[in-house]
């Protein structure tokens, strides 16, 4: 059972020669979620070898270009392609109406479903049987969103050699899933966590850009197994940063640190910059677990059972 994120785009504004801008591929159950849409990253999901036809939901944070430039040619190579499908956007309602705009001049072998983000709220905005996604504010220039991809409680699992030791009939097993004891024919009751693995945690995955050092977003992002959280800056531009609305790789790491969460993933780098390794070393002053994304690797969480201590 996936879980993982493919980075495409690592670049702030201006893309280099070697970093493009961001966007990023969440794989959960093979139901494939991208995030952001920066010129190129049609290029860029070609080159890693994913299929676009797989992609049935777009998360845009905000827009400024470099977080939804590419979404034109994607949508067009989409149709050269064949889609058929729907595909949902979720972004704020002044993207509708460019895109409205732009596709009066082509028309598209499918439907978008739009679905507009509320300047402000945390709200749910998508979920099936085995995620939920939630959308929360950043502090950024103009309207921006985070976005909390989450799995949602599993029911548990019986452990094999019980049914037959048990003789538990379909009716009984419905009920110890959902965390019930058994009653055997005696009357004795077989506690649950007898009859069960212990649950799978909920594994998760946190996206923050474009956004200033923020703790208001600290207990929506708690606990998730990896954060991405921009960091365009190092110190020595820290008021730069606070200018700008964007964040250090100091400061995202204060945010991991009280967020709690297990890994932090960094990026959005500004271009002034060549050598990346002082975002590292800078954030694991604070957040030992930081690392600089690298367009085209993918970060992974493996399912662990959840252990009472």
């Amino acid at each position: 059972m996936t879980f993982s994120v493919t980075v495409l785009g690592s670049s702030s504004a201006l893309p280099t020669s070697s970093r493009y801008p961001t966007a990023h591929l969440l794989n959960a159950y093979e139901r494939f979620f991208l995030i952001d849409c920066g010129e190129g990253t049609q290029i860029q999901l070609r080159k890693f070898r994913m299929k676009f036809s797989k992609i049935n939901h777009v998360f845009i944070s905000h827009l400024h270009g470099d977080h939804y430039f590419g979404l034109f040619g994607l949508l067009s190579s989409m149709s050269l392609l064949g889609r058929s499908d729907n595909l949902h956007i979720y972004s704020h309602s002044e993207l509708k109406n460019i895109l409205d705009f732009q596709l009066k001049y082509y028309h598209l072998g499918f439907e978008i479903v739009f679905h507009e983000l509320i300047e402000g709220k945390i709200a749910v905005i998508y979920e099936d049987k085995q995620i939920q996604v939630t959308t929360f504010p950043l502090n950024h220039r103009i309207a921006s969103n985070g976005f909390l991809f989450k799995e949602k409680t599993k029911e548990k699992n019986i452990r094999k050699e019980m049914v037959d030791y048990h003789q538990l009939s379909i009716r009984d097993i419905v009920k110890i899933k959902k965390g019930e004891d058994f009653i055997d024919a005696e009357g004795n009751i077989v506690p649950n966590e007898n009859l069960t693995h212990p649950p799978f945690k909920q594994r998760a995955y946190a996206f923050c850009s474009d956004t200033a050092f923020d703790p208001s977003i600290v207990p929506v992002i708690e606990g998730v197994d990896i954060l991405y959280h921009e960091s365009t800056f190092a110190d020595d531009m820290k008021i730069r940063a606070q200018d700008t609305a964007h964040s250090t790789a100091k400061q995202a790491a204060e945010i991991a640190k009280m967020a709690n969460v297990r890994k932090l993933l960094l990026g959005h780098f500004s271009a002034r910059y060549t050598d990346l390794e002082v975002f590292e070393t800078e954030a694991r002053q604070i957040f030992k677990n930081s690392f600089n994304v690298i367009e085209g690797q993918t970060y992974s969480v493996e399912l662990e059972r959840e252990y009472n201590s």
